[in-house]
């Protein structure tokens, strides 16, 4: 599993730095733009991104084993709900975005299966306690992270955006090839 996941954080910020590439071909209106989305917009998306990263790893780094290797989060926003806009500025959530996916993977060089199979005590957004294994909820992560990923890309083909291939199979092939 230790190899899935680290493939999965180094396809999260790929990703996430195709996106932000395309959606710098937008105006900060069209970013902005209600498009009827459930987040609202792209930036309301990536907002939520983001936050949902934060929450995250903010309770993952609450657990010892895990808290000196994500001590960097201390210097991030700490959302309060998953609707928080914490940028209305692209150009500073992208900021926060390369922040926290170099973070992500910094983390994931940590991981081996036995630090994946360790339980994380948190409280969900309902304030109810919760104990789950690291490698499950980095799971969880990723799978959200891929979820709102896809409605932005829908939102840039609504804005007359091409963002191109998203496959994790073309990041791989990347890869080989280099």
């Amino acid at each position: 599993m230790t190899e899935y996941l680290q493939r999965m954080a180094h396809y999260n910020q790929w990703m996430n730095r195709k996106l932000y590439e395309k959606v710098q071909l937008l105006s900060a209106d069209e970013v902005a733009k209600d498009r009827g989305a459930f987040f609202v917009s792209i930036l309301g998306t990536l907002n939520h991104l983001l936050v949902g990263d934060l929450l995250w790893f903010q309770r993952f780094a609450a657990s010892k084993p895990n808290e000196q290797s994500l001590a960097a989060l201390q210097t991030m926003p700490k959302p309060r709900s998953l609707k928080d806009t914490l940028f209305e500025n692209i150009d500073d959530l992208q900021a926060a975005r390369e922040t926290m996916d170099a973070l992500i993977i910094a983390f994931s060089e940590t991981w081996d299966e036995g630090i994946l199979k360790e339980p994380i005590q948190y409280r969900n957004t309902n304030r109810e306690k919760q104990r789950q294994p690291l490698g499950a909820l980095l799971q969880h992560v990723f799978n959200h992270q891929t979820h709102h990923r896809g409605q932005v890309t829908t939102l840039l083909f609504q804005a007359g955006i091409d963002p191109e291939v998203t496959d994790l199979l073309v990041m791989i092939m990347d890869e080989a090839n280099e």
